[in-house]
């Protein structure tokens, strides 16, 4: 009986051994592309698009056709998917690139791009993007919205403090449709110090240094709610948030 169990047991064996070799031969062949099937797609995944115009999918078929690998209407067998990754990660507006290919002669590109914070225009010097991360990422045409910096700003002042308020004010709806612009100045003790542009009405907003900006703005915003929407936007000509704990307003 148990000679004729053991044979039992190794039949069984076998088989689902042949059941499986036979799923991941059928796996292999499935995705394995077939040199008479021409590419007929590309499909792009673009990652942090919340302010889309950096990267689209326009913008990565030119760059691939100009690169001359571009895959549409090539046999699937013939692209190379890892010379169109190192082709789009030249751009310093791309973050990581994954590019594959799919049996019905599709290829996919899926990528994440920085999400940049706000455009920076030193008073000496080229113009600029400095992303969430800090990184400085050069001047080209781009069509959204985007918070300006503007006067006396270094670029290690822009990666390192800046953006994070860049990325404070976009993370958040109210500021984000508020805030339009920041001017920074140098004061008397060389201390950078920034003015902020509201989108409404017409005060000069003086955040100071930009040290403990979170619960200065939240001291605006407090402010906003129970004195603005009562006496007008235009009743103060200037709005000082340097001191701690204190809104300083000046009337027109």
């Amino acid at each position: 009986m148990q000679i004729k169990k053991g044979i039992q047991l190794a039949i069984m064996a076998i088989l689902f051994l042949g059941v499986a070799a036979y799923i991941v031969y059928a796996i292999i062949l499935a995705t394995k592309p077939n040199k008479e099937v021409k590419c007929t797609e590309i499909a792009c995944n673009i990652e942090e698009s919340s302010n889309a115009g950096f990267i689209t999918s326009q913008s990565i078929e030119n760059d691939l056709k100009n690169a001359g690998i571009y895959p549409i209407g090539r046999p699937m067998n013939e692209i190379q998917t890892k010379a169109i990754e190192n082709l789009l990660k030249s751009n310093e507006f791309i973050g990581s690139v994954e590019c594959y290919k799919t049996a019905n002669g599709k290829v996919a590109i899926d990528l994440k791009q920085r999400t940049p914070v706000m455009y920076v225009m030193p008073k000496n010097g080229k113009s600029y993007y400095v992303d969430n991360h800090g990184n400085i990422l050069a001047n080209k045409c781009y069509p959204a919205n985007i918070l300006v910096a503007t006067g006396s700003i270094s670029t290690s002042y822009a990666s390192k403090q800046l953006s994070r308020l860049g990325s404070y004010i976009l993370a958040d709806d109210f500021w984000n449709s508020q805030i339009v612009q920041l001017a920074v100045s140098i004061n008397s003790e060389g201390e950078s110090v920034i003015q902020l542009v509201p989108r409404v009405g017409e005060q000069s907003i003086h955040l100071g240094t930009i040290d403990n900006f979170e619960k200065k703005l939240q001291r605006l915003k407090t402010f906003y709610e129970n004195a603005i929407t009562s006496v007008g936007w235009n009743k103060y000509q200037d709005i000082n948030l340097e001191y701690k704990d204190q809104v300083i307003c000046t009337k027109q």
